[in-house]
């Protein structure tokens, strides 16, 4: 069983996650995928998309900017990887909805308005009959998945119910909140594109 090194060291997000990919699907047999990086949140990322196609993945930490994910490939599917895992089915109150919030506030003139907006457009996506199945944060929305966020308890319930709550990584670090994200998980700007593409209909508020 062979291993396949990629060498993502240095590069930016989604670059690791789109390297990886590449190699999973050059991979014409059993093997070991060993993809390393520099900071935690491609690790993250990394680890991520190696559950949506249903690998086993370990992660190393040899230094503090060497890490090492390696992920176990047993049933190479070639040019068709397994996919993430999928929205919604039958009873499933979620549907093709994705929600994708770029700022902390909703709308242009008062930011102190626009705050308040935004905490009741959060609130409101919570009450729709059929729930989005992605909400996707990025640049200054990602402040409102992070501690002191007063949207968190109604993030959470969401979270509760099936919704995705994804927030790009590069953001996080952008605004030094890599350690304060409160609910949901972290993502790369490959899987937003993805997120977004594949949507049936996309909410910006």
């Amino acid at each position: 069983m062979g291993t396949v090194v990629v060498n993502a060291v240095g590069e930016q997000c989604p670059i690791p996650v789109v390297k990886a990919t590449r190699a999973l699907r050059e991979m014409r047999e059993p093997g070991i995928l060993e993809v390393h990086v520099d900071n935690e949140i491609a690790v993250q990322n990394l680890t991520r998309m190696a559950a949506g196609h249903k690998l086993t993945a370990k992660a190393e930490k040899r230094s503090e900017k060497e890490f090492v994910v390696t992920m176990e490939v047993t049933d190479p599917a070639g040019e068709t990887p397994a996919e993430e895992p999928a929205l919604s089915c039958g009873g499933d109150a979620r549907g093709s909805l994705v929600v994708a919030v770029d700022s902390a506030v909703m709308g242009r003139g008062s930011d102190g308005l626009g705050s308040v907006l935004m905490k009741g457009f959060l609130f409101a996506v919570g009450q729709l009959p059929e729930l989005p199945s992605v909400m996707l944060f990025y640049n200054g929305g990602a402040h409102l998945t992070c501690q002191g966020s007063e949207s968190l308890e109604d993030l959470k319930n969401l979270e509760a119910q099936g919704v995705e709550i994804l927030t790009c990584g590069t953001c996080l670090n952008h605004y030094g909140l890599a350690d304060r994200l409160a609910v949901g998980g972290v993502t790369n700007m490959y899987s937003i594109v993805e997120k977004l593409a594949g949507a049936g209909k996309v909410i910006k508020p």
